[in-house]
């Protein structure tokens, strides 16, 4: 099958549908990586040391909350199908006990959390389209991870939208899944240990 394979979305969100569905994106080989997000191909390239350790970080620390609760955490490849028209590939997920039945050979519906590690070429991905597409889908909390600037955004939603909510003395409790806290001050201090300042990653 021959397709369209696009670098990045328009910087704005698009009113239209492009032609490609989820039986297009199943048809599709392992390698590339591609994201179908509202019907457009996007590739996903290979991502940098410092993002894929910070999504095995947080990954692992997911999985600790999710042995505790019953739920489940795991860090990409993994398709979420979110509508006939949109497969993407969050950095991690976290689906919760009550919510295990999405979980077939791939998640079939939002997860309750999930985390985006912004990179050069996925940034405007994560921020507009993906954010858009998580609040409008029920995706119930989204944290942006910006690793050039040690911040992580914790977005909630409230009825379709998502707002801004800011940690407490450096420490994140989710309002949302009771068994999610992080502590952000000790997450960018071990970047710091292993990567050092953030000019020289």
């Amino acid at each position: 099958m021959s397709v369209t394979l696009l670098d990045q979305p328009p910087p704005t969100l698009q009113g239209t549908l492009g032609p490609y569905r989820r039986a297009d994106h199943s048809a599709l080989p392992d390698e590339p990586r591609c994201e179908l997000i509202l019907g457009r191909f996007y590739l996903s390239p290979s991502p940098v040391f410092l993002h894929q350790y910070l999504a095995t970080h947080l990954a692992s620390h997911l999985q600790k909350a999710a042995r505790r609760s019953g739920g489940l955490a795991v860090a990409a490849p993994m398709d979420v199908h979110l509508a006939d028209h949109t497969v993407v590939q969050p950095d991690v997920l976290y689906i919760s006990r009550e919510r295990r039945g999405i979980v077939r050979d791939w998640v079939e519906g939002p997860p309750d959390l999930v985390v985006e590690i912004l990179s050069q070429s996925t940034a405007s991905r994560d921020q507009v389209h993906k954010l858009n597409l998580y609040a409008e889908t029920g995706v119930r909390e989204y944290w942006i991870v910006d690793p050039s600037g040690r911040h992580v955004t914790f977005l909630v939603l409230t009825e379709k939208a998502f707002a801004v909510h800011t940690p407490k003395a450096g420490k994140w409790r989710s309002p949302t899944l009771a068994e999610i806290e992080l502590d952000i001050d000790d997450l960018w201090a071990e970047i710091e240990r292993e990567f050092g300042p953030p000019g020289g990653t």
